[in-house]
């Protein structure tokens, strides 16, 4: 099994988990929505149903990222991984307006003095959202790390605004139940508000990995470090990296020796480019590149 393979396979599972996560979460909080009479406990369930369409943008955006190089793309398909992170911030920021517009409207016209108060039903519901949102959030991010995938880490990002918009709706819920019924719309403009801030971290990370730019200094001091501990590298004449999707790629030019052999010459290029991979799962492809030392 390729390395693509493996990773596909870990964040399909993931994937899978969060649709049945939210699927539950969803229609539990709908009903506990409609059951209890709160308005931000039902702009929750709509935020927790979105996450299913958008967890679903992800393994479709991390499927066809993993697809081989081909003639027609000879660099592979890792930006169209990008492209499910962009598509996954527009659904969200879409959501975020249509639940904050409401709320606005609501208390605008002032129709929510005339709701009924929100029962502990749904104080209750936003209590296990935030518990479950939040590890949901963990497990994603993890995973997300460990295969190096943005599309996944701003589906584990989209459980984290969920977390904190169940967060807003305890508030909301809250005060209401205390009193203050403005506290239930005001707590849905609140979750608009983690919403869009959400949709816009995803799309600025998708957008700037869609654009050529180098690794970060860290990444690469560890790269020149990994260099010049290869034997027979005299010194490093030119390093360059390029962030492709959410892979790297590497050319290097090292100086060796000028009375070796060229096939002394090729095994040196031979073992940094293999130390780069090795140690760099990240790294698609490194080109090596061998001149005599001064």
């Amino acid at each position: 099994m390729s390395k693509e393979e493996v990773f596909q396979k870990k964040a399909f599972r993931i994937s899978r988990e969060s649709i049945v996560v939210n699927l539950f979460l969803s229609v539990c909080k709908l009903f506990a929505g409609l059951i209890a009479n709160s308005d931000a406990m039902i702009s929750d369930a709509v935020h927790s149903a979105s996450d299913v369409f958008s967890t679903f943008i992800v393994m479709i955006g991390i499927k066809i990222s993993g697809k081989e190089a081909d003639k027609e793309h000879p660099y592979g398909h890792e930006r169209l991984e990008c492209v499910a992170s962009v598509l996954l911030a527009i659904t969200l920021a879409v959501v975020g307006v249509g639940i904050g517009y409401k709320a606005v409207l609501s208390m605008i016209n002032g129709t929510y003095g005339d709701a009924p108060v929100p029962g502990i039903l749904a104080l209750v519901a936003s209590i296990v959202s935030i518990a479950v949102k939040e590890l949901m959030f963990r497990r994603t991010r993890r995973v997300a790390k460990e295969i190096n995938s943005s599309a996944l880490m701003a589906d584990a990002w989209h459980h984290r605004s969920d977390a904190l918009s169940s967060v807003g709706a305890l508030i909301g819920i809250a005060g209401a139940r205390l009193g203050a019924r403005i506290m239930d719309p005001l707590a849905s403009v609140i979750i608009c508000v983690f919403i869009l801030k959400a949709a816009w971290d995803i799309f600025a990370d998708a957008v700037n990995k869609m654009v050529d730019h180098s690794c970060d200094e860290e990444t690469e001091a560890a790269m020149r470090e990994v260099i010049l501990d290869t034997r027979g590298v005299e010194h490093i004449d030119e390093l360059k990296t390029r962030v492709f999707g959410a892979r790297c790629y590497v050319e290097a030019e090292i100086a060796a020796e000028p009375s070796l052999t060229l096939n002394d010459a090729h095994e040196i290029a031979e073992a940094v480019h293999d130390a780069i991979e090795d140690k760099f799962p990240n790294v698609k492809h490194c080109t090596i590149h061998v001149n005599p030392a001064d």
